[in-house]
């Protein structure tokens, strides 16, 4: 059997910035010519190098060779968004939202810590290379305007942005995100006659989906021609 490509430690920087209709993310356009998801809108992030190293006590109540990851994981995302984005920010503020396992089926594999924090009083200046734009928007318009074409998302960025929809300021987000612990989602693919359903823990067909539309507990993204829809319920 062929041995699935194995997991590459990464993560990303997700940050908001207050605004009178509501918080603001910050979204990164990835390069047409790049190497992994070209085109799409990413937050600021990329893998974990040697240099981000790992030790430290990480934060978020996670002890052992988890808080080492997380600790470099911080770093990481410090370090790539300077380089993406050119913002300084602060590693030891950032919180954990969740971590994201592709399916052993993916080309290539990204263990990534999915991190939440404030955005600095800074421009953002994009490298020009990986990254080719940037732009500021509400995490409902984001998902808005993937459904009509504007937007080209991952799972992982449209599942971050469903569930800071509900905040009504960056501090709300940052107080919610603090207070639970950070989710680890194991994505697993089914397809569809519409297209591709997305699943993960607590969805009665995660084991084994031998009916997509059998009644259960739901935890899916539904990945259709029509649009995108996440379940969540027991």
């Amino acid at each position: 059997m062929t041995q699935p490509p194995l997991l590459v430690p990464a993560a990303s920087a997700v940050l908001l910035r207050e605004r009178p209709s509501g918080p603001e993310v910050l979204m990164l356009r990835r390069s047409l010519t790049a190497s992994f998801a070209p085109g799409a809108w990413v937050f600021p992030g990329g893998r974990v190098d040697a240099g981000d190293g790992g030790g430290g006590d990480g934060g978020g109540g996670i002890v052992g060779a988890a808080s080492a990851e997380l600790a470099a994981a911080r770093r990481a995302a410090v370090r790539e968004t300077a380089e993406e984005a050119g913002l300084v920010i602060d590693g030891a503020a950032l919180i954990p939202l969740a971590r994201w396992c592709p399916p052993a089926t993916a080309a290539r594999r990204f263990l990534t810590w999915i991190l939440l924090g404030r955005a600095p009083d800074q421009p953002v200046a994009v490298d020009g290379g990986e990254i080719t734009e940037h732009c500021w928007v509400r995490p409902a318009e984001a998902l808005a305007a993937r459904d009509r074409g504007d937007l080209d998302l991952l799972p992982p960025t449209w599942v971050t942005l469903w569930t800071l929809t509900p905040h009504a300021s960056v501090e709300d987000a940052l107080t919610g995100v603090a207070a639970a612990p950070p989710e680890l989602f194991e994505t697993r693919f089914v397809r569809v006659a519409e297209g591709l359903v997305a699943m993960w823990h607590g969805d009665g067909e995660y084991g084994d989906a031998a009916d997509i539309t059998r009644h259960g507990a739901r935890h899916r993204l539904w990945m259709l021609n029509t649009g995108w829809r996440y379940e969540r319920h027991a």
